[in-house]
């Protein structure tokens, strides 16, 4: 599959907390990234792993939503995976 990154300069996924959130459907996948990011610092990424196929729409338009800045936007074999930098 092919890479989107979003940002230049991507987060290190060795610098970003992974949550795992493969075998939710929508919306949970937004809600629970919510209120992991509420908990972390600003500037902080999280790396987060998806199998629904409404998560290339509705993550990007949820960080944009929130203040969030969505740093890759990757298609893998099993879903997508996205870093995220916490906003405010």
């Amino acid at each position: 599959m092919t890479e989107n990154t979003i940002a230049a300069e991507p987060a290190k996924s060795d610098d970003s907390d992974l949550y795992d959130l493969r075998g939710l459907s929508c919306p949970m996948p937004v809600l629970k990234t919510r209120r992991r990011l509420r908990d972390m610092r600003p500037g902080q990424p999280l790396a987060i792993l998806t199998s629904d196929p409404l998560a290339v729409i509705d993550i990007p338009a949820f960080c944009h939503e929130d203040g969030h800045t969505l740093l890759i936007s990757e298609s893998l074999a099993d879903g997508h995976r996205f870093v995220i930098s916490r906003g405010r």
